[in-house]
């Protein structure tokens, strides 16, 4: 994955505002993620949420052959923006800060179970 760096608009921080990817590569898209285990349970509170996100991208990542450095794009879909620094913190767990993929938030009224907070899509690119 390459970043690009231009004068315009502003540098974000803590994400990536365009990403190039290597002429050849496999693209890798996942389904959203949301914070559900194998048994159905759902924990409480953005971080812990967004922690089993997080996990559980790793494991569809795994099976298609990617893994974080790999990843070039997020699409985080939240309920609200009241904690967005524990959603950031635990994301910066997985991915390559110093070169993180470009990002997307949308704030939605609500996912498909009522105590559910965020979701996340991920895009990965893998030599072929």
């Amino acid at each position: 994955m390459a970043t690009l760096d231009f004068p315009s608009p502003p540098a974000p921080n803590g994400f990536s505002p365009v990403v190039s990817i290597a002429a050849g590569s496999r693209l890798i898209l996942t389904s959203g993620q949301v914070p559900m285990a194998a048994d159905g349970s759902i924990p409480a509170g953005w971080e812990a949420q967004t922690r089993l996100v997080f996990q559980n991208l790793t494991e569809v990542l795994a099976a298609a052959g990617a893994g974080w450095p790999d990843v070039v794009k997020l699409t985080f879909f939240v309920t609200g923006v009241d904690d967005l620094p524990a959603v950031r913190r635990v994301r910066d767990e997985f991915v390559d800060v110093k070169q993180p993929p470009a990002s997307s938030l949308v704030r939605v009224a609500g996912l498909f179970h009522p105590d559910l907070l965020v979701e996340v899509e991920a895009t990965a690119a893998v030599a072929a």
